[in-house]
């Protein structure tokens, strides 16, 4: 077993609950962990005997364009299409931070994590 991670994929979207945040929008950093044999591909040096993280990352892109009320939603997608791509997957891990959300004070970011 293996573990494949792209940290802090950043994006500009529009989720939120209130409407303002899907009009105006918001930064937010994805985390993804992949968990999936590595020792074919460690042997063969064949792109296709592994998870391909450039398409894991477009998956992830295009989910993000999305828009959502809920950050919730948007990993559950991740999850589904990434699951819906590679056969291959053991377990995935998505977390995704909304960067200085609206909550009326000094905050850095919430974050939302979901795995299968």
């Amino acid at each position: 077993m293996g573990l494949i991670e792209i940290e802090n994929m950043e994006f500009y979207s529009y989720h939120g609950h209130y409407r303002e945040e899907r009009i105006i929008g918001n930064r937010f950093i994805v985390d993804l962990r992949v968990t999936t044999s590595l020792g074919k591909a460690s042997e063969t040096d064949d792109l296709n005997d592994t998870i391909n993280y450039q398409s894991a990352y477009e998956i992830v892109k295009e989910q993000m364009l999305i828009e959502s009320n809920l950050l919730e939603h948007v990993a559950k997608r991740i999850l589904d299409s990434l699951y819906e791509r590679f056969s291959s997957l053991e377990s995935v891990t998505v977390k995704i931070s909304k960067m200085n959300p609206p909550l009326g004070g000094q905050i850095g970011r919430v974050s939302v994590t979901l795995s299968r």
